[in-house]
């Protein structure tokens, strides 16, 4: 079984340098802000916009990653484009705890995908999965998509936006995810079987989904 794409010639080269300059880390860092920020943003709703936002996790990860480097660096547990990735949601999880003050319950719940997010992902499934139809135009296609999307549970919610809206592969979500590749793939392809139940129930009829 292939492994996860590895890092740029660039980013190793970067790594090449580290931990004997900060700047180097700085520059390696540079490579993924962005990344990150787009990435941060798609899990980010109204009410944890009010108390922090992508930059906040973003400069989170930054100091986080920095700590960490010697670790990552002797046990290189993931490529670093991932373990980076990984270290960003992991500051998304931990800033809504810190901010929202809640139980662990509702902080899961809050941790699952933002309306604008299952909204971008249900406009990927309203093209690839259903077909034209004279009942439904693009955006209403979206929404219903949408609707049924936001009745999945967190975890199936996250695996489809990594899988079908990121366009990760399933090796790369595993890492990310910290569970097996075949676990990811069994995920999925259950997550797709409620997607399209939901569908149904929401009179998408099994031809047109």
């Amino acid at each position: 079984m292939s492994g996860p794409p590895p890092d740029s010639e660039a980013t190793q080269a970067l790594i090449a340098t580290l931990p004997t300059t900060k700047d180097g880390f700085d520059s390696l860092f540079k490579r993924y802000r962005q990344t990150l920020k787009l990435a941060v943003g798609l899990r980010l709703d109204k009410r944890t916009r009010a108390r922090f936002d992508e930059s906040d996790v973003v400069q989170e990860t930054y100091t986080e990653a920095y700590r960490r480097m010697d670790d990552f660096l002797e046990r290189r547990p993931m490529p670093f484009h991932l373990w980076i990735r990984k270290t960003a949601l992991e500051q998304v999880i931990k800033l809504k705890r810190k901010h929202v003050h809640a139980s662990r319950r509702t902080v899961d719940k809050e941790a699952g995908l933002t309306q604008d997010s299952t909204f971008r992902l249900a406009r990927e499934f309203a093209a690839s999965s259903m077909t034209a139809s004279t009942l439904f135009d693009e955006k209403q296609r979206a929404e219903v998509v949408r609707r049924a999307i936001a009745k999945l549970s967190v975890s199936d919610q996250e695996i489809l936006l990594m899988r079908h809206y990121e366009s990760l592969s399933y090796e790369e979500i595993a890492y990310i995810l910290g569970i097996e590749t075949a676990t990811v793939r069994k995920r999925n392809g259950r997550a797709l079987i409620r997607l399209h139940r939901f569908l149904r129930e929401l009179g998408i009829t099994e031809s047109q989904a």
